[in-house]
């Protein structure tokens, strides 16, 4: 094997790359698209719009909570490749239901299908990471994940622009965006065909379909290893971030820019592009080796510009009439311009922070237990995000404070969550071996 070979160019890498990319495409597009369609009252409603979007990104993330410790089971006990190829199977089916809520006009059918395919993102997880170290080098592993966390924000992006695209080209005909998903689940199944057949690595693993005893193993398992679980919770304070901003940002454009959903879109491209960049240079700034060293950038960029972003929303005018488009909001003054750099940066910040903390996650874990340490992860992760939708909610509709006020107190809480992770973490790593391979 050519030792300088390319990882995309590689039959063990990238087929797994363009699997995990049309997932994360799908996801998004069908997202965003429920989010355009809930926003913009494409669909008849009578909650608010920050409840129904919150409450939209709680049901994708609730099945990561239930099912991510027995999903890592059984990314443990049997063949990953066949694996993922029955998860493509239920994603095509899923998205015919999320078909149906669509030319039906039904918001229920639409908030199941989300749920599903939260479900189906759930059983894909640890398989995805659980595979990374089987197929790359020690020195390949933070170049894979650099490459795995920019072709996800790739496809975030791409997923944000043509689910918002779709729903503003198709006048209120929502065919379109179905066949959308439908076709995107389709060609994710034909990739997922080419990936190598990987061997089990736990086959006498008894799996237990108790989802609440096993989440609470799996845990407990995650707590007995020290340095995976401060790299566990660092993880998942990301994802709480994330999903704090993100979920709020048609509401931003619509309140705050009067602005209509493809300026969503181009915020939601500007954060996807920082967070690949951010991907990038940090694999470029970092070294090849697994290391730590970009994280305390990555967690001061996401404090510092999370308040440049507020103070950014404050400067925008006060404006009534009708809502701005692409072209509008590019002559709208500097103000804008704030709020779009802003974005990116806090985008580039995210991908300094996670990257290292996904590829220590995988470098330390037994592996054994590989799989089961991503689902810890994940049940982790699904803790914060719904976390971060009930503190959302409080925050904007039963307190009543704006975006600019819940921006802001995310990011003190970044700030002093992240200043005592790495304070834990570090001393780990010096009393730590590099890997715990078993």
């Amino acid at each position: 094997m050519n030792n300088n070979e390319p990882l995309l160019g590689t039959r063990r890498f990238l087929p797994m790359f363009m699997t995990q990319f049309f997932g994360a495409l799908n996801d998004n597009v069908f997202k965003q698209a429920l989010l355009l369609v809930i926003t913009y009252g494409w669909i008849q409603q009578t909650a608010s719009i920050s409840t129904l979007n919150n409450l939209a990104a709680l049901l994708f993330i609730l099945p990561y909570f239930i099912f991510s410790a027995t999903a890592g089971q059984i990314a443990d006990k049997y063949e990953r490749s066949q694996l993922i190829r029955y998860l493509k199977i239920l994603e095509i089916v899923v998205m015919a239901l999320g078909t149906t809520g669509f030319l039906t006009g039904n918001l229920w059918i639409l908030m199941f299908a989300l749920f599903l395919m939260g479900t189906q993102s759930t059983f894909f997880g640890p398989i995805k990471y659980a595979i990374l170290p089987e197929i790359l080098k020690p020195n390949e592993l933070m170049s894979g994940n650099a490459l795995f966390q920019s072709g996800t924000s790739l496809a975030i992006l791409f997923g944000m622009i043509l689910g918002g695209a779709v729903i503003a080209a198709s006048a209120g005909n929502l065919l379109w965006i179905s066949l959308t998903v439908l076709s995107i689940a389709i060609i994710g199944y034909f990739s997922s065909r080419f990936i190598l057949k990987q061997d089990s690595p736990a086959p006498e693993l008894q799996v237990d379909w108790n989802f609440f005893r096993t989440s609470f193993q799996t845990i407990k398992y995650a707590k007995s290893l020290p340095l995976v679980f401060m790299i566990l919770l660092g993880n998942s304070w990301y994802w709480f971030y994330g999903a704090t901003y993100l979920t709020q940002i048609p509401q931003l454009t619509m309140q705050n820019l009067h602005a209509s959903e493809n300026v969503a879109s181009l915020l939601l491209t500007f954060f996807s592009i920082g967070i690949g960049l951010g991907s990038y240079l940090c694999r470029k700034l970092g070294g090849s080796e697994v290391n730590i060293r970009m994280v305390p950038i990555g967690a001061v960029g996401l404090t510092v510009f999370a308040f440049y972003l507020a103070a950014s929303m404050a400067m925008v005018p006060t404006r009534t009439g009708e809502l701005l488009g692409l072209a509008d909001v590019f002559q709208q003054g500097w103000s804008y311009y704030h709020v779009m750099f802003a974005v990116t940066l806090l985008g580039i910040s995210g991908g300094f922070y996670i990257v290292p903390l996904y590829a220590m996650m995988q470098a330390h874990s037994p592996r054994s237990h590989r799989a089961r340490v991503v689902a810890a992860n994940n049940i982790l992760n699904a803790v914060f995000m719904v976390s971060s939708a009930i503190f959302s909610i409080i925050i904007l509709s039963v307190l009543n404070f704006d975006l600019k006020i819940l921006f802001c107190i995310t990011a003190v809480l970044s700030g002093i969550f992240t200043l005592w992770l790495l304070l834990r973490i570090k001393p780990m790593l010096n009393a730590t071996p590099a890997s715990l391979e078993d």
